[in-house]
């Protein structure tokens, strides 16, 4: 038995197989039936080609022609092919190999041709490794329940994942507020980060200890049993807490205070509604663009929204525009790279440069509103500038839904983030100007200490309850309430039950948290005076 100590980032126990999570460069997996990853590469070139055609254009005719040149250069899929063959390794793995020895072969090199014959292989390889990677995951990843291991997971890679399957999520990148772990907690399943893991550990039977941090691989019969018998507890304890499902979010002395859920994708819809949310305080809509080859439709979105609004029988569901931008994106969406992409061009700044992708949720969320109550939240806001240029667009996308005589919602709920130190500082003027505030805390925090969040590096000296964070939450509460704007806090700390008393005494009107949380939250609310406050 191998046991490894890691951070736990969500509590749980799980038990099952490990599946390794290869993927480009780091999927060195071996011994791999050479003609079928053969087969895999052909299919990955074949659709590329008819892409390609399918996309040629007159201004783009000249780029094409010379990606389908490398598709069809003998050098480069002999290369590929020959690697393969002779080491029998991963279609994604051998192309990456090739492209960085092509790379290091001829890049020094000054020459016109030479000089446009990579790049075109460089987009090609990007190309080719997202469909590799999208058809490798519909075909072979977590076909039975299993542990998901890898070295870090990106948003789009979480949602292609099969959730029904997942039973636990460790990775060796990450923390507790990354976004891959915020996507596996919403699953109700233990996350671990910082884990030193290992391709070895690929169908081996391992235990995960979401309390302690605790791996085990191969473990002995004693420890087996041990956690098969915590595990029962676990699920004893969790039934426990259901008697509460159709309780009141009332403190003690009958302050009311709504607990939302926060959701990642339209799957977590039966768990809002199994523990008993008030409504939901976050749609994180980025489900409805990742994991894809292309920008969703009006029509798309519409279908989507109004299956939420229908779903929640006239609750509360708030949805957040979406945030792209930094680890949030695909291939298709052809985003420049960034030196700092953290603090760069992502979340509002990035749809009011896209303004067609953002009109065309709006359109959908209002149409959607139509069929129960919906609000919607702007992420990553910065300045009034910003709230007067959405007002504008929201006026943009009403007038065209009245020419085209769709039904739609007028006078929709409309609320922001505060996930800066910017935005905290003038909140009581953002205040004036919508219907409730909601804090992000998870950027909130990572912005104001300078850190982060994911740098693993700094995981020690990461303090989400600094008072400096816990000040400006305070403020927030303060200078909202003081414009008769609302005010819940959706991120991480909402569903530390450490901090539920503080909130509440504080003034806070709503949490926000992950289904699973919904119930330990509710207990820790139900049991708080605080008409005394300070």
């Amino acid at each position: 038995m191998e046991i490894v100590r890691g951070t736990a980032a969500f509590p749980g126990i799980a038990i099952g197989e490990a599946r390794y999570y290869y993927q480009a460069e780091n999927s060195e997996e071996k011994n791999l039936d050479a003609s079928a990853q053969l087969a895999l590469l052909s299919r990955a070139r074949d659709r590329l080609e008819k892409e390609l055609l399918e996309t040629k254009t007159e201004e783009n005719q000249e780029r094409l022609w010379e990606e389908q040149e490398i598709l069809h250069s003998s050098a480069f899929f002999k290369a590929l092919e020959d690697m393969i063959c002779s080491e029998k390794v991963h279609a994604t793995y051998a192309l990456a190999v090739t492209e960085r020895e092509m790379e290091e072969a001829f890049g020094g090199l000054e020459t016109p041709f030479i000089k446009k014959r990579l790049q075109a292989m460089n987009r090609v390889s990007e190309r080719l490794l997202f469909i590799l990677e999208e058809l490798t995951r519909k075909t072979s990843f977590l076909v039975r329940p299993g542990i998901v291991v890898a070295e870090a997971l990106t948003p789009a890679q979480m949602i292609s994942l099969e959730k029904e399957n997942l039973l636990a999520l460790v990775t060796r990148v990450g923390s507790e507020v990354a976004h891959s772990s915020i996507m596996a907690k919403s699953l109700n399943v233990p996350v671990l980060a910082d884990v030193d893991v290992k391709s070895e550990w690929n169908g081996k039977l391992v235990i995960v200890d979401g309390y302690t941090g605790n791996v085990y691989i191969d473990p002995d019969a004693e420890t087996w049993k041990e956690y098969e018998i915590r595990r029962k507890c676990e699920f004893l304890e969790k039934e426990a807490l259901l008697c509460l499902k159709d309780e009141e979010d009332v403190t003690l002395d009958g302050k009311q205070v709504g607990i939302y859920a926060n959701i990642g994708s339209l799957d977590d819809l039966d768990s809002v509604k199994y523990y008993g949310a008030a409504g939901i305080g976050l749609i994180r809509s980025e489900f409805q663009y990742l994991g894809r080859e292309n920008y969703p439709g009006e029509e798309e979105l519409f279908e989507g929204y109004r299956n939420v609004a229908e779903a929640m029988e006239g609750k509360l569901a708030i949805i957040r525009t979406v945030d792209l931008g930094a680890d949030k994106q695909s291939e298709y969406m052809k985003i420049p790279p960034e030196i700092n992409p953290i603090m760069g061009n992502r979340g509002i700044r990035f749809c009011l440069d896209h303004r067609e992708i953002l009109k065309s949720q709006l359109s959908a969320i209002y149409r959607a509103g139509a069929y129960g109550r919906l609000a919607v939240m702007y992420p990553m806001i910065t300045s009034l500038e910003e709230i007067d240029e959405l007002r504008l667009l929201e006026e943009e996308v009403k007038a065209e839904l009245r020419e085209r005589k769709l039904p739609f919602c007028d006078d929709m709920e409309t609320g922001i983030m505060i996930e800066t130190p910017a935005a905290v500082m003038i909140s009581r003027e953002l205040a004036q100007r919508v219907d409730f505030l909601s804090l992000g805390t998870n950027d909130l925090t990572q912005y104001t200490l300078a850190m982060d969040r994911q740098n693993p590096n700094l995981k020690d000296k990461y303090l989400d309850h600094h008072p400096a964070i816990l000040r400006m939450i305070e403020l927030v509460i303060l200078q909202g309430h003081k414009e008769g704007c609302k005010v819940m806090i959706c991120g991480e700390l909402a569903s530390d039950i450490t901090l539920t008393e503080k909130f509440l005494k504080m003034g806070i009107d709503a949490l926000s948290v992950v289904p699973a949380c919904i119930l330990p939250v509710r207990k820790v609310l139900r049991s708080v005076k605080i008409s005394e406050r300070r």
